[in-house]
């Protein structure tokens, strides 16, 4: 999720505060990735620095807004115009934690598995009664809360699915298989040497 497109993409709406920012971040997401102030003002003073926005004038109450500027107009015509990207390899604590948990001596992984299954469902559980709760979409605001949650139980259900996958899988190896002892082969210090071509 990229803060810094998102605070540009309000920005290019109109000049905000920080404060503002955070608040409209919020009513367009939903409040469901909680920002804090601080980190609002860093990715502004980056933003600034990268020449993407300006401070602009302080108001009354002492309210220095922020104004986009035409590169940071172009840099969110570029991220709304380009597909997210997801990263080839997994930073997933879940997916990791399963792989090490098998491979480990005396692990129950299937008692692992159910752990994560009973706070999976729980989860998903809590997300579908906030959406049954919520008000129909209506409005923009609704919407925008609407999309973000429906996001969030397609991601659990498909953990659940996962989940299901992985235990099916384990089922199939005998645990004393999957075992890794430590590696007795100590690894090199360094990187490799390169090697030249003649």
């Amino acid at each position: 999720m990229s803060v810094r497109q998102s605070l540009l993409a309000i920005l290019d709406q109109g000049a905000c505060y920080g404060y503002q920012l955070r608040a409209e971040f919020d009513r367009r997401t939903g409040s469901t990735w909680p920002l804090n102030v601080g980190q609002i003002y860093n990715t502004l003073e980056r933003l600034e620095r990268d020449g993407l926005v300006s401070r602009g004038d302080a108001d009354d109450q002492g309210h220095v807004f922020w104004e986009i500027t035409d590169a940071g107009r172009a840099e969110v015509a570029d991220w709304l115009g380009s597909p997210v990207e997801r990263g080839t390899g997994t930073r997933d604590e879940l997916a990791i934690k399963l792989a090490v948990a098998a491979t480990l001596p005396g692990v129950d992984v299937a008692a692992v598995i159910q752990t994560q299954r009973k706070a999976t469902l729980t989860q998903l559980q809590e997300l579908n009664r906030a959406k049954y709760a919520g008000s129909a979409p209506d409005g923009p605001e609704e919407l925008a809360w609407a999309l973000v949650v429906d996001s969030m139980i397609f991601a659990t259900e498909a953990e659940a699915r996962w989940l299901d996958h992985t235990e099916q899988r384990l089922r199939l190896h005998p645990q004393h298989a999957m075992e890794l002892e430590l590696s007795t082969e100590r690894p090199k210090r360094g990187r490799p040497a390169k090697t030249t071509t003649a």
